[in-house]
């Protein structure tokens, strides 16, 4: 009989659930890694933004080599090296380098790829576990803990367990690799005017752990926090909360808010800390006080037959973005349009200037802020409502 129930144990497995119970537990499991990749991998090992328990360091550690076979100081190098080359040549997995469906469908490929460049894991893979375990086992052997990850799934639920294991192996290549790594630099919405093509995919962080939140990590990427908005949800943060209030974890960094103080009539320190320190909220702000004007020129525009000649869209990017998506053709018939509406023209021109004002490393403090008060006043005398508004606002940050 004993051997009749080593046999069945074998074959079906030592834990029976209803059906919906391994759905469940395939949730849960993925669930555990998507949490060890955005709390352990990305925030803490990748940003420091936080600071971890090494029993949850080590447990999250030892989950990533179970369920992904990743080694930190490797992730690590490479999201690193993502961020100082972000959408342009080197970045190791741009959609806009190397094609969107390259990334969604070939992410983990394209990981494992730089992961054998060395230059870039000397270069980035700094202050990365380097223990005993790390050196003898994590690194040189990372198939090592997929397998076991098989062969506990196959005697724990038997075949069944091959399918739980099979949703495991393809949930971080499919959401991380695939979905944040590529639709989080090409489609959603952008809170923060960065200087990369980063989106937020969804305001609710739920599924791949707050990751979806990509645009605002890209503006604030040493803060242990994703989410920016009131509406915006992140729920790698809300385990980040609940590990601080158990001592396992300690907040090193958070996105800073703006303040707005009293106003004022003219610029000061203050002021000048607080919108470098807000650069790109203030380009967001800026974007969403001239929105309205912008669509009634446009609307004018085309009312007076400038029609068929750019897609409408598209020009709108650039209050977003900057002209970096406009081909040489694209960027001809800009200008044109530019030159038919001094409204736009000057928008335009304010935006750029203010955008400069963080380019400008080599001029003192008393000089940025000059500039600053400079470009206030120029705000002041556009006749521009909206743009006055802005102005007078942007004086008020403390």
């Amino acid at each position: 009989m004993d051997i009749q129930n080593l046999f069945a144990t074998l074959i079906y497995g030592a834990v029976h659930l209803h059906w919906w119970g391994y759905i469940l537990l395939a949730l849960v499991l993925t669930h555990i890694t998507t949490i060890s990749v955005t709390i352990y991998l990305h925030r803490y090992s990748a940003h420091r933004a936080l600071d971890l328990h090494p029993i949850l360091a080590h447990f999250f550690r030892f989950w990533l080599w179970l369920t992904t076979g990743m080694v930190t100081k490797a992730w690590t190098a490479i999201h690193r090296k993502h961020h100082v080359k972000c959408d342009r040549h080197g970045d190791p997995h741009s959609p806009h380098i190397s094609g969107i469906w390259t990334v969604f469908f070939e992410g983990a490929e394209l990981y494992k790829k730089e992961s054998l460049n060395d230059s870039t894991i000397k270069k980035y893979g700094h202050g990365t576990p380097n223990d005993w375990l790390e050196r003898n086992l994590y690194t040189p052997f990372s198939t090592l803990g997929i397998s076991s990850m098989f062969l506990i799934n196959l005697l724990l639920f038997g075949p069944l367990g091959i399918s739980i294991w099979a949703v495991q192996m393809l949930w971080i290549p499919l959401t991380a690799a695939g979905i944040v790594n590529g639709f989080g630099h090409y489609c959603g919405y952008r809170n923060f005017q960065t200087g990369d093509k980063s989106t937020n995919i969804l305001p609710w962080g739920i599924i791949i752990g707050g990751e979806e939140l990509h645009n605002n990590h890209h503006a604030y990427a040493t803060s242990a926090r994703l989410s920016s908005k009131w509406y915006e949800f992140d729920i790698g943060w809300m385990y980040v909360c609940i590990f601080a209030s158990l001592k396992l974890a300690k907040i090193k960094n958070i996105a800073p808010r703006v303040n707005v103080g009293p106003t004022k009539n003219k610029c000061d320190l203050e002021t000048l800390k607080s919108v470098i320190t807000h650069r790109y909220e203030v380009l967001s702000r800026f974007t969403n006080s001239i929105k309205k004007i912008f669509d009634d020129e446009i609307q004018r525009l085309l009312e007076g037959g400038v029609k068929n000649i750019i897609n409408w869209r598209q020009f709108k990017t650039w209050l977003h973005n900057d002209l970096t998506q406009f081909e040489e053709q694209e960027l001809q018939i800009f200008y044109q349009l530019l030159n038919k509406s001094p409204i736009l023209k000057n928008i335009y021109l304010m935006r750029a200037e203010l955008s400069d004002l963080w380019d400008q490393s080599n001029l003192s403090r008393d000089q940025l802020l000059l500039k600053l008060e400079d470009w206030c006043q120029k705000a002041d005398q556009t006749g521009i409502v909206q743009l006055e508004n802005f102005s007078r606002t942007l004086r008020s940050y403390n």
